[in-house]
């Protein structure tokens, strides 16, 4: 059945209660990557216990509401939906440890047309339960392929951040793990797609695909690294385009240019020569 844009646009997201430990936030670190290089100051920061920090991008899975398009009353192809975009804004450093609530709701249901699909967006906010302190806002942008055509309004035009054409002025290379999608899903993206390889090969790929916020995360770690000194209050925020999927095993590449207190980036999957982030932008503090 065609999208009920009002039914969406008003549908509500249960809060999630979201409590989590210091070992979840050395298990997202490792499902990054972190601990490459055990002796690296990103190792001895974010996944060892003694002065323990948060990565900022571990925003991205503190109350996730988990695959709610599925619901039934919402009538939406959910199976045939893609991550498009992704944003992140951090109001203060992340607690190593605690009890947060997400609330999720639906900013806005545009349409494409029958041939293009429905783009919906979603903005959750996660806030310290004790206190009720906004801690950071998480902006999904998703495609869904199969229900677009239902009369909404078109999309207005967006313009994303354009790649510099001279030569990054950081370069970042990480190897992917054979494994990250194993260690990635224990953060609470538990979708069978990223590690069964006959649901891969349903849905046209030749191989379980990583976890696009883990590219995202790794993504974020190289912008740590190379424009924040490790420093995770400096990186303030990050917004990014998902162009390709990323297969656990490549190299991701991460070229960064730093313009006027923020930094633009994208990430390629090094072996193929194909980019999987583009349009990426991130704000730094000093």
């Amino acid at each position: 059945m065609p999208i009920d844009r009002e039914l969406l646009l008003n549908w509500t997201i249960p809060d999630v209660r979201h409590a989590y430990t210091e070992r979840d936030t050395m298990l997202y670190a490792l499902g990054l990557g972190v601990g490459d290089n055990p002796q690296s100051s990103q190792a001895m920061r974010f996944a060892f216990e003694r002065d323990l920090l948060a990565l900022p991008t571990m925003a991205v899975v503190l109350g996730y509401p988990g695959l709610w398009m599925r619901d039934p009353g919402l009538g939406l192809q959910w199976h045939k939906m893609l991550h498009s975009e992704q944003g992140m804004a951090l109001y203060r450093p992340l607690p190593t440890a605690g009890t947060v609530i997400g609330r999720t709701r639906v900013t806005d249901v545009y349409d494409r047309g029958p041939e293009k699909g429905a783009v919906v967006h979603t903005r959750r906010d996660v806030v310290d339960a004790a206190t009720d302190e906004l801690l950071c806002s998480l902006f999904v942008t998703s495609v869904l392929r199969a229900d677009g055509g239902f009369g909404g309004p078109p999309p207005p035009a967006r313009h994303s951040a354009a790649m510099p054409e001279r030569a990054p002025d950081y370069v970042r290379d990480q190897a992917i793990l054979p494994q990250a999608a194993f260690i990635y899903r224990l953060s609470g993206d538990y979708n069978p797609l990223h590690v069964d390889p006959q649901l891969a090969a349903d849905a046209g790929f030749k191989a379980p695909i990583l976890h696009g916020l883990c590219t995202f995360g790794m993504a974020g770690r190289a912008l740590l690294d190379a424009a924040c000194g490790n420093e995770p209050q400096r990186l303030q925020s990050m917004d990014v385009r998902f162009s390709a999927p990323v297969y656990p095993g490549e190299t991701l590449r991460t070229e960064i240019w730093i313009d006027h207190g923020s930094a633009l980036f994208r990430s390629s999957a090094l072996e193929r020569g194909t980019v999987v982030l583009n349009n990426g932008r991130a704000g730094l503090g000093a």
